[in-house]
């Protein structure tokens, strides 16, 4: 007899969301049915219940997005502070002062069309 294979995380998942959808699927009718019963118009019933799902849906969105938006603020924050000094100090020498550390910040930047010191980004094959 062959043993049964283990449930993978997927299968789990897709079971645990399917049961949820079905309570929010069961909830619904019940809501609308509680309603009917207290004397409401159907029509009327349909649209309460569509502004509440569209308002919970919403309410969901903007809560995604600001907490997205807090996380986005802690990595950059978190990756600035964990920068060392040296590493700005050492980009500091490797640009150069002046004009000359404007340009090699160009996105075409190149040294040999400018007679710039040796710059070690760059392989010089001479």
């Amino acid at each position: 007899m062959k043993t049964a294979a283990p449930t993978t995380f997927p299968a789990r998942l897709g079971r645990t969301l399917g049961r949820a959808w079905r309570g929010c699927a069961r909830m619904d009718r019940r809501a609308k049915g509680w309603l009917l019963a207290q004397g409401w118009a159907p029509n009327v019933v349909k649209t309460v219940l569509l502004v509440v799902k569209l308002t919970v849906i919403g309410i969901l969105f903007y809560t995604a997005f600001w907490l997205t938006a807090l996380l986005t603020v802690v990595a950059i924050s978190g990756a600035w502070a964990a920068r060392s000094p040296e590493q700005a100090d050492a980009e500091e020498c490797v640009l150069g002062d002046g004009d000359q550390a404007d340009h090699k910040q160009s996105v075409f930047y190149d040294p040999i069309n400018y007679d710039d010191d040796p710059d070690p980004s760059f392989h010089d094959e001479r």
